[in-house]
This record gives structure tokens, sequence and C-alpha cells, in this order.
């Protein structure tokens, strides 16, 4: 295996990111979709695609969180069409399609971010790996005599289910060996890609049984990342985790699903409307106490990164428009209130040497935009930020959002300041 000696892969040095021996802070985005929009064929649309990165770049954002795996659901709100329908059968388009996002991420400085799996049903994932490799009747939450607890901790079974994990790992090999069709570059070769993810959102399980298998989660962490580095010694891996609250609201398990000497830097989420702390439609009376409770969050993450010695990064957050609106062109103002917030004070905390290296907001839509009265993404509709199982336009930043990019592309800016400073041998 080819270890490349340069410094244009993105390192840890400390509690921070270094590239080219210098800082490496970003503002970034999730822009999971950029592989269907690559495809050649049907869903792709590669013009759209380019006119989505040049218009990031022109606002500053430099990393991309993408998927680079979904596979086929038997559950109704999941994505399709998917990259591996069954096991050893892939949808070749749809990785040229991430190929061709890699080499135009390439042209323009940016870096990638790619997770591998997911616990959640929106692309498949865990509960699909599960159905295929004989773990036991198959959990729907939306089926109402079954549920989110019973799906969650089905989904969890997967870290215990040897065969699945078996092809899993066959699987990550095919991505990370894999040469791309542009660049003619093999993936684990490639300075473009910053870091492999094990899952969007891993959890151990329920609040109600995942205590029971903390166990298996943490040994399926350790031992994916060794093997992820076994054959790729170039680039970072990191977990996908929520934070505290993905760790079924307990320190100690975050601590502990991050100590493992695979696992390079930390992520954590941050979720007001989803965990109740905002109401879009009773702004007045919940805005305060999401914005605070958001702080909050965010110190505390720091200072349990402090704890692992490791960087961290805000991977995930977003907001709602005013009112919980979902089409362009409707207010933004408490969502232009927490992103300046927010942004502030990872920007503060950052030039302050605390181990924050950068955010990806939730989520890119540019010109996406949903196509139906009930809000919901059906098969052959544009992409949009917004997964298939969520409203589309709920947390989206349409190309149109012109207050929201211009404090994005401030933040940036001032970011970018950084990366020119010396703050990694403090």
């Amino acid at each position: 295996m080819l270890i490349k000696e340069n410094n244009s892969f993105i390192k840890v040095k400390n509690t921070h990111l270094e590239l080219n021996d210098k800082p490496y802070y970003f503002t970034g985005t999730n822009f999971w979709y950029g592989c269907y929009l690559g495809s050649q064929t049907n869903p792709g649309n590669r013009e759209r695609l380019i006119r989505e990165l040049d218009n990031l770049h022109s606002i500053g954002i430099t990393n991309l969180r993408i998927l680079a795996s979904s596979e086929d659901s038997y559950i109704q709100k999941s994505l399709k069409p998917t990259i591996q329908n069954e096991p050893d059968v892939f949808n070749d388009d749809l990785l040229d399609g991430l190929d061709f996002l890699i080499s135009e991420m390439k042209k323009r400085d940016m870096h990638a971010v790619i997770f591998l799996n997911n616990y959640w049903e929106w692309s498949g994932g865990m509960a699909v790996y599960n159905k295929w490799f004989n773990n036991g009747k198959v959990i729907d939450p939306y089926d109402t005599t079954q549920g989110w607890t019973a799906f969650m901790d089905y989904t969890a079974s997967f870290y215990k289910n040897e065969k699945a994990n078996e092809y899993f790992r066959k699987y990550i090999k095919k991505i990370v060996t894999r040469e791309n069709s542009y660049t003619k570059q093999l993936y684990f070769e490639d300075p473009t890609i910053m870091a492999w993810e094990l899952a969007n959102e891993p959890r151990a399980g329920s609040l109600d049984n995942g205590f029971n298998n903390l166990n298996n989660y943490y040994k399926w962490i350790d031992e994916t990342a060794r093997y992820i580095h076994s054959i790729d010694p170039n680039h970072l891996v990191t977990t996908g985790s929520e934070g505290v609250i993905g760790s079924l609201l307990k320190e100690d398990i975050f601590l502990k699903a991050h100590e493992s000497n695979y696992i390079d830097y930390a992520t954590f989420h941050l979720w007001a409307k989803n965990w109740n702390w905002f109401d879009a439609k009773k702004n007045d009376e919940t805005y305060m106490t999401a914005e605070k409770n958001a702080i909050e969050y965010f110190n505390q993450h720091m200072i349990l990164s402090r704890k692992l010695n490791k960087p961290i990064v805000l991977e995930e957050f977003g907001l709602p428009r005013d009112n919980e609106n979902y089409n362009s062109g409707t207010p933004t103002i408490a969502r232009d209130k927490y992103y300046e917030k927010l942004l502030s004070v990872v920007y503060d905390s950052a030039a302050a040497g605390a181990p924050i290296a950068g955010t990806n907001f939730w989520a890119w839509t540019g010109e996406g935009r949903g196509k139906n009265e009930d809000n919901f993404w059906r098969v052959g509709d544009p992409f949009t930020g917004d997964p298939p199982h969520e409203p589309q336009g709920i947390n989206s930043v349409y190309d149109t959002d012109f207050t929201t990019i211009n404090i994005l592309k401030n933040h940036a800016a001032k970011m970018n300041i950084l990366n020119e400073k010396n703050f990694i041998n403090k």
C-alpha cells in the first residue's frame, strides 16, 4: 500500500487539522447528493452540479460532506436509485457520478468527507445490511406496530452482525481502492478526500436498549476504523457521531466512542428543531432557548474534545425558515440570526485555539426545489439538501437565500484568515 509522504493530505497535529504545514480551518456544507447529480444518466445533472460547485466556491465553501453508499431499502421514505441494489450488484452510473464529483471538487481545491454507511433509514444503511444478511425480521419505523425504538435497536444490531460487516468491509475496500475514471487516481491516493466517515450518525441503539449494545458499538468503531487505515494510510477516519445526544445522552459514551487510536478526530451535530429546542412557528417563545442550548452544546464538545486531545468538527447544523415555510423567497430571519451567532462562536473559539476545525451546515440545496404539494420527495424529483424522509426545503439553503449566503461568505473569509496563522503548535 502506497503511503504518500507529501503534505497535500489533511492531517491531525495535536488538536488541530493541518494542510501543507499550515492550519486547516474550513467552512463547509452537506452535499450528500453530489454523486447523484454527477451521474451521466438519470437522475444526473452535471450542468447543475458544476453550477452548484461554482456557487459554493464563490461563497468560500471548501469542504463537502458527501454520500458514497446507498442501499435499496424496503422502507418507503428512502432514496432511489441506490448505489447498491443488492450485495455485489452496483449502480456503476452513480459510482461514476462520485468520480466526477470528486474530480470537479479537485479543480476547485475543495475537500470531501465521505460517509460509508447510515444508521438512519433514508439511504438504506445498516437496516438493509441486516435484511441482506439474515439478522431476523425487518423493522419499519413508519409501521405504527413497530415504531422508532424498535427500528433503532434493529439498526444497531448491525454492529454484531458478522456476515453484514464482512460484506460492509468488502464494500469499503471497493470504494477506498477505486480508481477515479476522470483523474486516474486511486481514491486512497487522492488528497481531495479529507476523511472517511464510518456512518452517518451511528448510535448504540435506543435509550431503552442501547446500553446493552455498547461493547458491540465500541468494538465496531475501533475495528472498522482500523480496517480503513489498513487499506488507506493517507486519509483521516472519523465516526459521524451526533455527539452526546447521539451517545445515549452520556459524555463518557461519546468519549469512549472516539478514544480509539484509529479515530483521528471527533464529530458532533446540532439540531435545535429535532431536539425540541426550537419551534419556527413559535419563534418568539423558543428562539433564545434554542440559541442558549446550542452554544452550551457547542462548548460542551470543546471540553470533551480537549479531553480526547483531538480536533472536532461540527458537521451538521441547521434551522427551518420562519414559520417553518419550505419555499424559497420566504423569510429566514430566525435562521440568519442563529447562523450568525453560532458561526461567530465557532470563529471566536477557533481563533482562541479551541479544537474546532470547521463546520458543515445542513444543507446546500442551491437550485433544487421541491415539486409536490405535500412537500415530500418522489423518485424523479430534483434533489435538495433535505433527504427523502423530510419535507423538501425544511433545512435547505437555496441559491436565492442571499442573507444566509452573505453570513456564510463573511464567516468563510474570517476562517480562511486563520489558515495563515499558526495555532497548530499551541
